[in-house]
């Protein structure tokens, strides 16, 4: 198969013809119809993950066709699924009390194992598949693997958001957008910072209610002055010590903030205001991936209509352009996402 392999941290990704995948016995090899290029993929090009090494295949939010289903899986040739970017093993204590997401077992393609930049890839323990719906379209259902997903599960699995609180997102990219559109359809008044005009002018333009430049001055301030006390939920979606202060110090007391930012390599440790956190009695929450079992309530919220995450992709991308994508990475980028779709281009 055909494949973008990184042979040397922040270079072009080299394409390859590399042996097909193999079929696991719980598992399945799928052709891939999309994979979104993400910044978590961009953390291990340019090596700052410690599971993504030279010879890696990257790529995590896919969804494909089967071609092939193992003996122990339910899926059938021809069957089009989507896949979560962790892949729990479905038997362990975590995963039997629904915590798949902490799975001792869990396999994730891209970060240790054959990622979906290429034309086919396996994916172990297919339980964790989900069926893609004819109304999605294989490159909106990329996005779903990591950054809708993950957003879904930090609203309502994590903070709980309810309807009428102040959401404030730090960060709008993939996760970030992916945060607004639902938040506004959980019915939360969402403020968005950047430090990208046309990113926080597109916000604007999917119904975030206010969008704050960071550049202009301090951030967590201007929500607290525009909130009359502070946001109730604030998601940071960077992963820089940055705006992990500033989510945490733009929340009223009680209030809740949650990382979905990857810290990783040079951001992994940060100087956190816990004196905010003590004297406000914030709740901090961590957040990775959804539960594979949370999809029908996902999906069926798409499939009525309450969430749009048509905005989300603004690219669609052949193989050989991924890595012009990542690059993109290394600066303040355009907003939406890139998701590839070609895979002999």
């Amino acid at each position: 198969m055909r494949a973008a392999i990184i042979r040397d941290y922040n270079a072009d990704l080299s394409l390859e013809t590399v042996p097909d995948p193999v079929c696991e016995a719980d598992g399945v090899v799928l052709k891939v119809l999309s994979c979104g290029i993400c910044r978590s993929d961009w953390h291990g090009w340019i090596g700052e993950h410690p599971k993504v090494k030279p010879g890696a295949i990257p790529g995590h939010e896919y969804c494909g066709e089967v071609v092939e289903s193992g003996p122990l899986s339910k899926w059938r040739a021809g069957d089009r699924v989507i896949a979560p970017f962790i892949l729990s093993c479905g038997a362990c204590p975590e995963c039997q009390s629904g915590q798949t997401t902490i799975c001792k077992n869990q396999r994730v393609p891209g970060f240790g194992e054959p990622g979906a930049y290429a034309e086919y890839v396996s994916a172990p323990h297919a339980h964790n598949l989900a069926r893609l719906p004819e109304s999605l379209t294989p490159a909106l259902a990329a996005g779903l693997g990591c950054r809708v997903t993950t957003a879904w599960h930090a609203l309502t699995g994590r903070a709980a958001v309810q309807a009428g609180e102040w959401l404030a997102v730090h960060g709008t990219g993939g996760i970030g957008l992916s945060v607004l559109l639902i938040g506004k359809a959980l019915g939360a008044r969402v403020i968005v910072v950047d430090v990208v005009p046309e990113r926080l002018e597109h916000a604007l333009s999917l119904g975030a209610e206010a969008a704050i430049d960071a550049r202009a001055g301090d951030a967590a301030a201007q929500i607290v002055e525009l909130t009359q006390g502070g946001a109730h939920v604030s998601v940071e979606a960077l992963g820089i010590e940055a705006t992990t202060n500033g989510s945490i110090e733009c929340l009223r007391p009680l209030g809740r903030h949650v990382q979905v930012g990857l810290p990783t390599g040079h951001t992994a440790r940060m100087q956190i205001n816990m004196n905010a956190v003590y004297m406000k009695q914030l709740a901090l929450y961590g957040t990775r991936g959804m539960p594979s079992w949370r999809y029908p309530s996902l999906l069926s919220m798409i499939e009525l209509g309450r969430i749009d995450v048509r905005p989300i992709v603004a690219r669609r991308v052949a193989l050989s352009q991924a890595s012009a994508e990542l690059r993109m990475f290394n600066a303040p980028m355009p907003p939406g996402v890139a998701v590839i779709t070609d895979f002999a281009g």
